[in-house]
């Protein structure tokens, strides 16, 4: 387990235990400050990570850049219109792929590259629908506020349950078959049950927001930094903050102008999706690039 797993885990546990004096308002508005601050400023240097991998040979111009992600948005608010629940199934299946890689990584470097990407995709999964599973009625209501979709709660338990199944017999065979990623197995164990504590005793906002900066943006800004700069410090964070500081700002003005014109109208919800889907897509394609190179490295 390393130093920052165990900060980690203290800091979890030590955010379930303030989370019992403050509101459920108040939870959700330091929960999404949390989520888009460090949440959005992870996926903020997408274009300095483009130019530092060795399979890509000319930077990205600015307005380039720019330009994709305003297009992106602007064809995920639409295709959000006319086929939402295609946009939130693609979204899910990106974002599970995008948790269990990230905390997965190393697995590149023993399995099949076939197995590595199913079994990271079903870690992410299990943790996404674990998070469901503890907020049933808040997750159906806020499907059907996307989707115009009731779903059956049954079928997020369901689901649960195969995808963990799957899960357990990947574990049983990774366990058998490499005696180094034993240990690995063992500690990523741990962290779902502390997942499932957190998950279980807080509100779906707030136990995503402690799942997803404590656990998911602040590894993967590490993971950057080294990537980025050869090695991780205070002040190669601070680098790494200056360099993306342009990007994140877009970022949170373009939410805050989209939540500013569009909060009491029903459009707000397709853009938001839309725009978030915008940061998450394009990310993970990045970070699975980024990862790819530094194993050929």
């Amino acid at each position: 387990m390393s130093k920052y797993s165990s900060i980690s885990i203290v800091v979890s546990f030590f955010g379930l235990w303030i989370d019992s004096f403050f509101s459920h308002q108040v939870q959700i508005i330091i929960g999404f400050l949390l989520i888009f601050s460090f949440g959005i400023l992870h996926g903020a240097n997408d274009l300095l990570l483009i130019e530092n991998i060795k399979e890509k040979k000319d930077p990205i111009p600015f307005f380039k850049i720019v330009s994709y992600y305003a297009l992106v948005v602007l064809g995920g608010a639409l295709l959000f219109y006319l086929l939402p629940w295609l946009v939130l199934v693609l979204f899910l299946i990106v974002s599970a792929y995008h948790f269990g890689e990230q905390q997965w990584q190393s697995l590149n470097q023993k399995a099949s590259k076939r197995f590595s990407v199913l079994f990271q995709f079903i870690y992410g999964a299990t943790i996404l629908f674990l998070l469901f599973a503890f907020h049933l009625h808040e997750v159906q209501k806020i499907i059907f506020q996307i989707t115009k979709i009731s779903i059956n709660t049954l079928h997020i338990i369901t689901a649960l349950k195969i995808i963990v199944a799957i899960l357990f017999i990947s574990g049983i065979y990774l366990y058998l078959k490499f005696d180094t990623l034993r240990k690995l197995l063992l500690t990523e164990t741990l962290y779902l049950l502390i997942f499932i504590i957190i998950f279980k005793s807080s509100s779906l906002i707030w136990g995503f927001a402690l799942y997803f900066v404590l656990w998911h943006s602040i590894p993967s800004i590490i993971d950057q930094t080294k990537f980025l700069y050869g090695n991780y410090s205070f002040e190669l964070f601070i680098t790494y903050c200056k360099s993306a500081l342009l990007y994140w700002g877009i970022s949170i003005l373009g939410i805050s102008v989209l939540y500013l014109v569009f909060k009491q109208e029903q459009l707000f919800n397709a853009l938001f999706f839309s725009f978030l889907a915008a940061i998450t897509f394009p990310h993970a394609i990045v970070i699975t690039k980024m990862f790819s190179d530094k194993d050929k490295a």
